[in-house]
This record gives C-alpha cells, structure tokens and sequence, in this order.
C-alpha cells in the first residue's frame, strides 16, 4: 500500500508545472485551430506579397531575371498614364465612398426599426452585395446601352433629358463607372450603419422628444455622434474598396475610352499580362500596397485623436 501511494505521488505533476501547463494549454488549443487558416494565408497571400515585392527590383524573364533596383519604380511613378490612373482612382474612391455612405445612411434610417416587414426589404436590398460583380457589371453594361432604346436613356427621356453616351463618352465613363459602384455598395453601408443603430440608447430619443426636440436635432445630436465608430470603419473600408476597384471598370469600359476611366488595378493588370513587363506591374502593386496603409494608418490615428 506504501509502494503504490509513493508511486503515484511521484507521476502527479508538481503545482508550479501543473499551472504552466495549464496557462499555455488554451492559446495552444487556440493557434491549433487557427493553423490551417494561417497556413492558407501563408502560401496564397504572404508568399506572393513577398514575390511582388522581389520583382518589383527585377527586369522579368521567363527563364531569369535581372536585378534593377529601383528603376520599375522610376518608370512607373513618372508614366503619364500611371498618373491618369491614380487621379481617376482617387475620384472613383471618393465618389463611391460618399455617395454610398451618404445613401447607406439614409436608407438606414428609413428602414430602422422592429417591424417584421422590414427583413424583407432588408433582405431585397442586400442581393446586389451578394451578387457576382461580373454578373452585375455586365447588367449594367447593358443599361449604359446609348442609343435612345437604352434602358438608362429611357428613363431618364421620361423627364426629359436627352440621351446621353454613358461609357461611349470620355467624359461620362467614368461617373457611369461611380453611379454603378455606388448602387452597389449602398446596400453594404446600409447593413453596418443599421447595425450601428441597434446600439444607440432608446432612452436618449425618449428624453429628447420629452424635452421637444425635432427629428432633425435628435439626428444631429444623439444619431450622428452615436454612429461616428460606424463612420470611421465605412470610410476606411469604402476607400480601400474604391482604391481596388478592378472588375466593374474591366467589364464595363476597360479602361477606355482613351484611359478616361483606367484606374491603378486595371493599368496594373494591363502592364503584366498584355505588355508582359511583369517587374512595373509589381512595382505599380507595391504602390498601390504602399497608399492603401498608408490612408488606412491615417484613418486610424485620426479616429484614435478624436476618441481621446
């Protein structure tokens, strides 16, 4: 009886180990789980990042490449057309991101509320966000038709305005391009500020029509400032969304015409797999990287200054 109480002893664990084991079992269990996930990213995300980078330095060959330094980013940062692209990028950005933020808050409010009607007007206005882009863009394609038989054009000689050109025109292909995204990412802002606005205190809006306050007050005072973390996360995601704009500028016009609407993804797209100068379009991918971080590092430094 003395033997087998002294071997047991001996294969319990000391206290101190029993803790340690205990303390590290959790974020092991927790990275086990997340492994085949960050295996995935690894080789499908990082790797090609880090090959990007690596020939984004080099002259790409089929068999070698030849290393020269930063001369892919001379070439892309001083190329007229990479300019054009950036400033129409940069439009399309901040046209997309207000016009669908400012819908999405609006059509927010108007179907905020309890009602069980309201899923399926919820739900109706949500399909465009989970509909193929490509099957989206070539609906519009479509619509943009500009002929007087145009679908676009129809509707808006019912208020009397002449036909116009869409994405035949320079000068309108690339608000053509805006009107669609915006159509398509109001829905998303719409879900998110309406999110946002479940967490806004009732008791707030009682208190304020108590007091007499009007709609608009009680928008401007209690809505608005309640909703300002839903404000920051909209336009950091709106504008990487614009800034990586690709498949409804490469349905709709590709870039035409004349590169009035080609932005920095489809010029990039152009630069590797039609001119075959694969190491400019890294470096174009690295720059495009590069201003990416750095609006959404600005993004959040502004909204961390204002939340202090």
């Amino acid at each position: 009886m003395t033997s087998t109480l002294t071997r047991a002893g001996a294969r319990t664990a000391p206290p101190r180990h029993r803790t340690k084991m205990v303390r590290w079992r959790g974020p092991l269990i927790a990275w086990l789980f997340l492994a085949p996930a960050l295996l995935l990213f690894l080789y499908f995300k990082f790797i090609p990042m880090g090959l990007g980078l690596w020939k984004s330095f080099h002259e790409v060959h089929y068999i070698t490449d030849t290393w020269v330094g930063w001369d892919n980013y001379k070439t892309i940062l001083t190329d007229d057309a990479f300019g054009a692209a950036i400033w129409h990028s940069i439009v399309l950005a901040l046209g997309t991101t207000v016009g669908s933020i400012v819908l999405g808050l609006g059509f927010a409010l108007l179907i905020e509320g309890p009602a069980r009607y309201l899923w399926f007007v919820r739900t109706a206005a949500f399909l465009p966000v989970v509909t193929t882009m490509a099957a989206v863009a070539e609906v519009w394609r479509i619509m943009f038709h500009p002929a007087d038989s145009g679908m676009l054009n129809t509707i808006i000689g019912w208020v009397g305005i002449d036909p116009q050109p869409w994405l035949a025109s320079e000068n309108s292909s690339l608000w053509s391009i805006m009107l669609m995204s915006i159509w398509r990412g109001t829905p998303y802002d719409m879900m998110i500020f309406l999110a946002g606005l479940v967490g806004v205190d009732r008791t707030l809006y009682e208190a304020a029509a108590v007091d007499g306050a009007s709609t608009w007050r009680r928008l401007r005072h209690i809505t608005l400032p309640a909703l300002r973390p839903v404000f920051w996360i909209l336009f950091t995601l709106a504008a990487i969304r614009g800034l990586r704009v690709f498949v409804e500028v490469y349905v709709l016009t590709n870039g035409g015409p004349n590169g009035s609407s080609e932005v920095l993804m489809t010029l990039i797209y152009k630069l590797g797999f039609q001119s075959n100068e694969l190491g400019v379009a890294s470096a174009g991918g690295i720059v495009l990287f590069l201003a990416t971080l750095t609006l959404t590092v600005v993004v959040q430094l502004l909204r961390r200054r204002q939340a202090a």
